[in-house]
């Protein structure tokens, strides 16, 4: 049954069948009434969600059935509103473009006013039912969204808690990872915009990427406190001691095993393991050379490598921001993407602002 009185729209020249329709439906619907294709436009134009479907004839002056399908396709309308085409021919083809522009059902002339009842009847339920089901795919998208969002905070506060402890540990502000986070997210935006072709990452990409860059030292937790706190340079067997930190980072990722079988996990992975990477093939742990190095990595290990040079640590005061871009565009740093490195210089001037902003 039919829930309230809902307009149904006949569309047709002969004024009889028009009166043979609304008698049919007048007791369910508010039955209005078109003699050619324009009037039935601004009818679907004034009641577009009260129209609850369309008996519409194909020939008629004016503007015929095809005009006024054609039209409801362009504008959506024929999404939201069933038509039903009514015709005195047996014409295959027509009949085929007919429903090629999106007609529910074909009735032809001369027609049985109870199967017309039925099938009218039968179509508008089947609309609603879509709509029904449509409406509760939107509600429950909506609510796996929302469980999501709680996912993903939840995987944050688990990397906000782990990192901050180790930048602690290691005497320096948990702030340090905020920026990470935003100078990372910074600098993929940049290359993206530089270099659309050879970095195509979606926003939701690089929104992902920054957070897991939070997670980039997570290995140094392992680290003696001797070597980690260590007010001096690191000889030789210290410093070995300190590269594995990144092997170290990624044992503890797989020991944790949240989002394992999501692409959160692998930015977390490879950020963790190859931050120390450069470009010429001289960092470490594997000795990666050039795009052999994910770019996510890449762009975080700028990111720590400015943040390390403008932040006081134990072994040295903090420089200015001139000094850190200077150190870095001369490779006392090691070796950068030269595309990265290209949009960290323009970035120059308004690094620091921008860094505020992301990491607010």
């Amino acid at each position: 049954m039919l829930c309230g009185k809902k307009k149904l729209l006949v569309v047709d020249d002969v004024e009889i069948n028009r009166i043979i329709l609304k008698e049919l439906f007048s007791e369910e619907f508010e039955v209005l009434q078109a003699e050619n294709g324009c009037k039935a436009l601004d009818y679907l134009q004034r009641y577009p969600s009260e129209i609850a479907i369309v008996l519409l004839d194909l020939i008629m002056p004016v503007m015929n059935g095809f005009e006024v399908l054609q039209n409801m396709q362009a504008t959506g309308l024929i999404q939201k509103i069933p038509v039903i085409l009514i015709t005195g021919e047996n014409d295959d083809e027509k009949t085929l473009k007919g429903y090629e522009l999106g007609v529910s059902d074909l009735l032809t002339k001369p027609f049985n006013p109870r199967i017309v009842y039925r099938r009218v009847l039968n179509v508008i339920n089947l609309y609603a039912h879509k709509e029904n089901l449509e409406t509760k795919l939107k509600e429950q998208k909506a609510m796996l969204e929302k469980q999501a969002q709680r996912l993903r905070q939840s995987n944050q506060f688990v990397i906000d808690a782990l990192s901050t402890a180790v930048e602690f540990r290691s005497c320096e502000s948990g702030e340090h990872i905020k920026r990470i986070r935003g100078l990372t997210k910074v600098f993929l935006e940049a290359i993206k915009d530089a270099y659309p072709e050879d970095y195509p990452l979606t926003p939701e990409e690089i929104d992902m990427i920054s957070s897991a860059s939070a997670m980039h030292d997570i290995g140094k937790i392992a680290i003696p406190d001797s070597i980690l706190l260590k007010p001096g340079p690191l000889d030789s067997q210290e410093f070995e001691i300190m590269k594995t930190h990144t092997i170290r980072g990624c044992e503890i990722l797989i020991s944790l095993n949240f989002a394992r079988d999501e692409e959160y996990c692998k930015y977390c992975y490879e950020i963790c393991r190859h931050h120390h990477e450069r470009w010429d093939g001289s960092g470490y742990p594997d000795g990666l050379k050039g795009d052999d190095i994910s770019i996510w990595a890449q762009a975080t290990a700028l990111a720590d490598a400015y943040d390390a040079l403008t932040s006081v640590r134990v072994y040295k005061p903090a420089f200015s921001h001139q000094r850190a871009v200077a150190m870095i565009m001369r490779g006392e740093c090691g070796v950068f993407n030269p595309k990265l490195l290209a949009c960290f210089s323009r970035l120059e001037s308004t690094l620091p602002e921008k860094i505020r902003l992301a990491s607010s």
